[in-house]
């Protein structure tokens, strides 16, 4: 994987880490950084769906520096400001479609979130699989301040936080901790600022010990069952299973289950 002007992307054994890389404006968004995070994106989808097996077990995401992402640009935003109305839903979709991407990567995605976390940010962590925080970090759906709305980001974070939370913090602007971001679904595990790696690290591990098809295929089981009506899903839920179990993976995990030894991704 190549390195980006404003995103830094290493292969780390079985870890791709991707770095948010502009720490001069505590890592925020302008167009050149979500181009950047496309097409780092679509390498690893590639990648994982070419061969699981060589592809890396986990994306870990994270911000250089003292934060994770502070939202906007100011730059990038004082030029949005002369946008027309077209321009502007151009820009939003190219956002939408970063987020889209970073959502359904076959990846698991884990976000380190070492610092604060704001408006486009949120919608970060909204699309990563676990989110682990250092308990310090600063969190908060900061866009009515200026005057626009969480709107781009509100599909993938409503999912995670629900209505209720939205009603309050969507509205308020509010800055909150990370313990409140856990409370409301938005942070798996909030941990001292020196721990962060090691819970990280114990994430991969796990994910590691799991047959790597099998979770893609969960990822994916999650996101279209909760589109879907409930015959729908379950039907679909039927389909998933019958071919995982029928698989070359799913025969190695259930052979090595009950022939009790390691299956071989684990050897």
């Amino acid at each position: 994987m190549s390195s980006e002007t404003r995103l830094r992307v290493e292969r780390d054994g079985a870890v791709a880490r991707v770095t948010l890389a502009r720490p001069e404006v505590r890592n925020a968004f302008d167009d050149v950084l979500i181009a950047e995070l496309i097409r780092a994106l679509e390498e690893l989808r590639d990648q994982a769906n070419a061969d699981p097996d060589r592809a890396p077990r986990a994306m870990v995401l994270t911000g250089e520096g003292t934060a994770f992402c502070a939202g906007a640009d100011a730059n990038w935003m004082r030029r949005s400001v002369t946008y027309t109305r077209e321009e502007n839903e151009a820009d939003a979709r190219r956002m939408a479609g970063m987020l889209r991407s970073l959502d359904e990567l076959p990846v698991p995605t884990i976000a380190r979130v070492n610092g604060a976390c704001l408006g486009g940010g949120m919608g970060l962590i909204g699309c990563c699989d676990v989110v682990v925080a250092a308990e310090a970090a600063d969190f908060g759906f900061t866009e009515t301040r200026l005057g626009i709305a969480p709107a781009v980001i509100s599909s993938f974070v409503l999912p995670k936080i629900g209505a209720a939370a939205a009603r309050r913090y969507f509205l308020t602007a509010e800055i909150f901790k990370a313990p409140v971001a856990r409370e409301i679904g938005l942070v798996h595990e909030v941990v001292p600022p020196e721990g962060l790696d090691e819970a990280i690290n114990r994430v991969v591990r796990a994910l590691s010990g799991c047959g790597p098809r099998a979770v893609m295929a969960a990822k994916r089981l999650i996101r279209e069952n909760l589109a879907l009506t409930r015959d729908q899903a379950i039907e679909n839920s039927v389909r998933i299973i019958s071919g995982l179990r029928t698989s070359p993976e799913g025969q190695e995990g259930l052979g090595a289950f009950l022939g009790k030894r390691a299956p071989a991704w684990k050897s």
